[in-house]
């Protein structure tokens, strides 16, 4: 197979001053890109600011003779936002990749959670990810061409104890990117979401050391990098990855029962067919919910 390239694009990359994004910046910049490193090196929790991260990575690209520069603005605010993207078009001249990437973590129990930690895990993920995209949309839409690759998050897909805020906005930003898809897919504005499994300083405060070793940042990008490429022919889907492994992960709604609705279905009438309702055998994914609101129209009676 030919080798991926990434010549002539533009890439910017959230939150890459260190672990997965760090990986990413690397593997694009390897392969031609030029990338804008963006990091607000705050800490795990979100507190403070260092331009070093971003900084040092830059500086790694440029050492293996890339282009890259760096930008120290937050995600979580629409105008900053705005700035990390126009980082791009003021130093490249455009922006084709988005890799929405920064996140904080502020983990606790649901009854123990304060609505700080709720609402700044919220605007770093979903906020973030919504406001980057945004930005960046206006200026793929005007080339016709776009790759946009968003975070989400196992604790999002399956939960996770004490992780509320964080698997609340994981899992909204995939009803995010299904609706980017419908709207960028004309343009070839193409949005998928990476669940990665990785051993980052985020995921190092709840891992064992040894299992931190085997979820290598770098495992994660491939899958990334073909994302973020030209080769890249899919959009709306859900790839997980890490150690080595790689799969997809969908949304499935199985074929259900249609009970009248003429007479008058009550709750004991749904409990004695709550097992038929309840399979997935025979399920299916839908592309939107136009299809599945056409299956469930094709199965009423209308005079």
């Amino acid at each position: 197979m030919a080798e991926i390239r990434f010549d002539d694009r533009v890439a910017v990359i959230t939150g890459a001053g260190g672990g997965l994004g760090r990986a990413y910046a690397l593997l694009l910049g390897s392969r031609g890109a030029k990338v804008v490193v963006n990091d607000l090196g705050g800490s795990v929790d979100g507190v403070g600011g260092d331009n070093t991260p971003a900084q040092s990575v830059v500086d790694e690209i440029k050492a293996a003779g890339g282009e890259a520069v760096p930008n120290y603005d937050s995600v979580s605010d629409w105008e900053s936002a705005q700035k990390i993207v126009q980082t791009a078009v003021d130093s490249f001249g455009k922006i084709d990749i988005l890799i929405n990437n920064a996140g904080i973590l502020r983990d606790k129990s649901l009854q123990k959670m304060s609505i700080e930690d709720y609402e700044l895990v919220r605007s770093v993920h979903l906020d973030g990810t919504f406001f980057c995209t945004k930005a960046a949309f206006p200026h793929m839409r005007e080339a016709s061409y776009g790759r946009i690759v968003s975070t989400a998050s196992g604790t999002g897909v399956y939960g996770n104890f004490g992780q509320t805020n964080y698997g609340a906005a994981k899992m909204g930003i995939v009803g995010l990117t299904n609706c980017v898809k419908q709207e960028g897919f004309k343009y070839n504005i193409l949005a998928n979401v990476i669940v990665p499994q990785a051993g980052t300083r985020m995921t190092a405060t709840v891992l064992p050391p040894n299992v931190v070793e085997k979820l290598k940042p770098e495992y994660v990008a491939p899958i990334v990098g073909w994302m973020a490429s030209e080769g890249c022919d899919v959009t709306g889907m859900l790839f997980m990855a890490g150690a080595g492994y790689f799969s997809r992960s969908a949304i499935v709604e199985g074929p259900g029962i249609f009970l009248d609705p003429e007479t008058s279905p009550s709750m004991e009438d749904v409990a004695a067919q709550i097992e038929t309702i309840k399979s997935l055998e025979g399920g299916r994914e839908y592309g939107s919910v136009t299809e599945q609101s056409a299956y469930v129209f094709s199965k009423m009676k209308f005079d």
